[in-house]
């Protein structure tokens, strides 16, 4: 991550940029025309950079795993067993159209690859750090600023032990752990009590890009330097296998 520097100079725009292709493939699918874009796009903007199948592993990993986590921690509801077993098919799918090799062949299998690789690889770095506080330093800024100093404090009582070590953050007290939990489940009681939900999200979530105001379109996705070369690759059909589609959607 630190190698693009996106994370550094341009935090908000990797995030969205990040977001946009992950929604394109939950909204529609890694076989459809949509999602077969947002992967075709995402391995171009990989394929610039030395990145080695263990860490590829172990992200995609990340995207089964944490959400399962937050989820028994803090959801409204915890997921069934056909609810994980289905985030672990979908995103094994998504890793195989990305050319990840050697994906465990099963949900309990997978899991021991995230922990084993946190339990070797978790630890300080100042890339890191950096990254860490870039992020941190953007997500502070959705909200005023006599809250951003609360904003930080209360994103490290959430975090495990091993992760505040891992990104050189401070721990934070036995109080200050135990308030945000307990404000963590005042929310899961109220979301447990809504009305279901009778509409998708997604395409509220595209409005909310702060880095496209006006919209995304592909043509902007991806590191500013790269986006010449990405583009160009987009106006030839026989490289293209979206062409029909950015046609469409434009």
């Amino acid at each position: 991550m630190l190698k693009t520097q996106e994370f550094i100079h341009r935090p908000q725009k990797r995030y969205d940029d990040t977001g946009f292709i992950i929604t394109k493939i939950l909204q529609w699918g890694y076989d459809s025309p949509e999602g077969a874009a947002a992967i075709a796009r995402m391995n171009r903007i990989h394929r610039r950079y030395a990145i080695t199948n263990d860490d590829f592993l172990y992200v995609l990993s990340t995207f089964i795993y944490e959400p399962i986590r937050w989820n028994a921690r803090f959801g409204w509801r915890p997921y069934c067993e056909a609810e994980k077993l289905a985030l672990y098919y979908f995103w094994r799918a998504v890793g195989e159209r990305m050319n990840i090799r050697a994906i465990p062949a099963t949900y309990q299998a997978f899991e021991g690859y995230n922990r084993n690789y946190e339990s070797h690889h978790l630890q300080y770095n100042k890339t890191n750090q950096a990254i860490g506080d870039a992020v941190l330093q953007m997500m502070a800024t959705w909200f005023p600023r006599w809250a951003r100093p609360w904003i930080k404090s209360q994103t490290y009582a959430l975090l495990e032990d091993s992760m505040l070590n891992a990104l050189g953050w401070p721990k934070p007290t036995h109080h200050e752990r135990q308030r945000m939990v307990r404000l963590m489940k005042i929310r899961q009681q109220v979301v447990r009590r809504l009305s279901p939900r009778r509409s998708s999200s997604f395409e509220h979530y595209y409005h909310q890009l702060r880095s496209y105001r006006n919209g995304a379109s592909w043509q902007q996705i991806g590191p500013p330097a790269q986006l010449h070369d990405l583009n160009q690759s987009l106006s030839s059909r026989s490289r293209c296998p979206f062409h029909r589609l950015l046609q469409i959607t434009q």
